[in-house]
């Protein structure tokens, strides 16, 4: 996580000032977020059929390789076609890791204590989140953007080193009926978030989430740059800032919880994040730009976290790799074309209009699940 923090911010920054362009980074990221989208379908099988510890290593040590060729590659010159190959190519690996990484967890811990390991996961990778951005926005305003991308490759062969030091159990494999029949096996995922009310309902609104909020980093970066005329080293100490509410919200999400159960929970999250939004278009200077960017990722991460474990909970295990990956296929599915839109929309009309559509629809969203199963308290019960 700490590696991935300088790959959030020298990418960006590195088109930034390899072309001008802003549209050019909202393109970027959704032809990464389509290549996550494509290897989504096919992540759940290949997580639910193999070893998950297997997978974990894998993944990272071919996005060590991935990562590597970018800093090697620039030493003769800016290449930006290199990122439209090598970004897409490890957001799709990326994808297969982020499914084998959430389908382990309920493993480890059991399905009382889910969400709180989710909590602990999640505030250990925003406290690496923390210090990371800082440290990228130093690095790349000393040494150069490429040497923070470098950073980020050696992060994942030392991250793989980490996992091949824990040990998984063993899942249970998929039935042989659905073995037999490659088609089953490859939508039981999608099949099973459709027949489960509460999943299905939050599967739609989150995938309506991600498309207004996929593309807002790269909106605060050149809301910061362009708007505020801030240096690359307060871009990595904004984000470092907004890490802490990612912490905070981790830390939280397992009371706040218990405390006033599933759905007051994610629907309060989501409605103050809305708001958090749209504070962001109005926000004047540079502080008050991250204090409500930790505001607005300290409640996606306790609406995030929430849902996740509810997808664990009520998961059989031989399908939770398939429901995962069919959950972050369907939910990314519009996530490229909002981020290329609302980067197109930033450079068209200003970063202060684009803010206050994506919270307003973001507010929007909380409104309409009061009207759905999502309400409940305690969906994970059976009934």
């Amino acid at each position: 996580m700490a590696g991935d923090s300088f790959a959030l911010i020298a990418v960006p920054l590195l088109i930034l000032h390899a072309t001008g362009s802003v549209a050019q980074m909202g393109l970027l990221t959704g032809v990464s977020g389509v290549a996550s989208v494509t290897a989504g379908v096919f992540a759940g099988v290949l997580v639910d059929r193999f070893d998950r510890r297997t997978l974990l290593i894998v993944c990272d040590l071919v996005r060590f390789v991935l990562y590597a060729v970018i800093p090697l590659a620039w030493l003769a010159g800016p290449r930006i076609w290199l990122l439209y190959v090598v970004l897409p190519l490890a957001s799709a690996v990326g994808m297969v890791f982020q499914v084998a990484y959430v389908t382990a967890v309920r493993g480890l811990v059991g399905d009382e204590k889910v969400t709180e390991a989710n909590g602990k996961l999640y505030s250990t990778a925003a406290a690496a989140g923390i210090l990371g951005p800082m440290l990228a926005g130093a690095v790349a305003g000393w040494v150069g953007l490429t040497a923070a991308i470098a950073i980020n490759a050696v992060s994942f062969a030392v991250s793989a080193i980490g996992i091949s030091l824990i040990r998984l159990s063993r899942h249970a494999p998929a039935p042989a009926a659905e073995r037999d029949r490659p088609w089953r096996e490859l939508v039981a995922g999608a099949v099973f978030l459709w027949r489960q009310p509460v999943l299905r309902v939050l599967t739609i609104l989150l995938s309506v989430f991600i498309f207004m909020t996929l593309g807002l980093t790269d909106i605060v970066i050149y809301r910061l740059k362009h708007d505020l005329e801030q240096p690359d080293s307060v871009v990595g100490v904004v984000l470092g800032v907004g890490a802490v509410g990612t912490m905070l919200g981790a830390l939280v999400v397992a009371r706040v919880r218990r405390k006033l159960g599933f759905g007051p929970a994610w629907i309060g999250a989501h409605a103050i994040a809305g708001l958090a939004i749209v504070g962001i278009g109005f926000a004047g200077s540079v502080w008050g730009v991250a204090a409500i960017m930790a505001c607005y990722l300290a409640c996606v991460s306790v609406a995030g976290i929430c849902s996740m474990s509810l997808r664990q909970q009520v998961t059989p295990d031989h399908l939770l790799g398939r429901v995962t990956s069919a959950f972050w296929t369907i939910h990314f599915a519009l996530g490229p074309v909002g981020a290329a839109a609302l980067t197109w929309g930033a450079a068209r009309f200003g970063s202060t209009p684009v803010f206050v559509f994506a919270g307003a629809g973001c507010l929007l969203l909380a409104v309409i699940a009061l009207a759905t199963p999502v309400r409940q308290r305690h969906p994970e019960r059976p009934v």
